[in-house]
């Protein structure tokens, strides 16, 4: 590939395969200690992607500088960068969403184009930093932000009253990753923080929320499950038992509220390239363990791919679908 303009929006894997892009990113991810074999997986990605997975380590000056050396010196227009599927515009009209973990990654996207789409969106996250951020960068949207810990009675709270009377629908996007550590080395520190984020607070979220839906006779909840929940070979203990226990979750309420009106689907991503860091001391035998697994992953998406996923069942698109798990996962459940 010789001629093809070479943007921050241009996929990994075309710049890898061209002659001018490859020897430069090659060059880049060499100088950071990596290889172009650890890209396998987010070839499809575009470029701009690499900030968000160098958690931080690469910054946008990096891939500017790269984007300049490999047109001359000058940065070409970019096209839209991160592979979001087209929106459906005032799908989410006159309709109140809360979405948790709203200030990055999946939640983030999420809370956008819930936003695009027409939403009046209650953005919560612990981040109140990021959130504002957030809300700025789509200054037009009708976006309420609610900094907090879902964990804690005191927020749910707040999240409900900043939502009023209707809420339509719930995006649980709010998760942490596990150490990788397996059953004999998961900490009771480890085990308690994992499972009050990831089932705790959906539980207490969904549970504040069933009164206004239940009294609409209408609703939609969402929860992020993960290919961690299909599978015992994803992650670690901790993190595996609370995406499990998400799927009970979304199975109990969609069999008790479906003749009410509500529903109550589960999405489980595989690789997604939001940057969300691991607790440190990650355990040497499970990363191990669980690393050939992990290479027949697909591939990784984007937060903005997710976000299609989880609005489709968030919204009346999916009006004849309840307690399902929908893997969104590029496939890696069906291997």
């Amino acid at each position: 590939m010789t001629d093809e303009v070479l943007t921050a929006a241009t996929s990994i894997g075309d710049w890898l395969d061209s002659d001018v892009g490859g020897p430069l990113l090659r060059g880049l991810i060499a100088a950071g200690g990596g290889t172009a074999e650890s890209l396998a997986p987010v070839r499809g990605l575009p470029l701009q992607q690499l900030i968000v997975l160098s958690q931080g380590a690469m910054p946008q000056t990096a891939v500017d500088d790269l984007v300049r050396q490999a047109n001359g010196g000058v940065i070409p227009q970019s096209e839209s960068i991160g592979g979001a599927e087209p929106t459906s515009a005032g799908r989410f009209a006159g309709k109140t969403v809360i979405v948790t973990g709203a200030a990055s990654g999946i939640g983030r996207a999420t809370a956008g184009r819930l936003a695009r789409e027409g939403a009046r969106v209650i953005a919560t996250d612990i981040s109140a930093d990021r959130l504002a951020e957030f809300a700025a960068s789509m200054p037009d949207a009708d976006i309420v932000t609610v900094a907090g810990d879902v964990t804690t009675q005191e927020s749910i709270d707040a999240i409900v009253a900043a939502a009023g009377g209707r809420i339509d629908a719930l995006a649980n996007v709010a998760g942490i990753n596990d150490d990788f550590s397996p059953l004999g080395e998961t900490s009771d520190a480890m085990w308690d923080r994992v499972i009050a984020v990831n089932v705790t607070g959906p539980f207490k979220l969904t549970r504040a929320v069933l009164p206004a839906m239940l009294t609409a006779g209408a609703g939609s909840i969402v929860n992020v499950a993960s290919e961690a929940a299909l599978r015992g070979s994803a992650s670690g203990n901790a993190y595996t038992t609370s995406k499990h226990a998400v799927v009970g979750l979304t199975k109990s309420a969609a069999v008790m509220y479906g003749p009410k009106g509500l529903r109550v689907n589960a999405v489980a991503p595989g690789g997604v390239a939001t940057g969300i860091p691991f607790p440190p001391n990650v355990s040497e035998y499970g990363q191990q363990r669980l690393g050939a697994f992990h290479g027949t992953m697909p591939g990784v998406a984007t937060p903005e791919q997710l976000a299609a996923s989880i609005t489709f069942l968030l919204s009346d698109d999916g009006v004849n679908i309840n307690g399902v798990v929908l893997a969104s996962d590029g496939g890696w459940s069906a291997q």
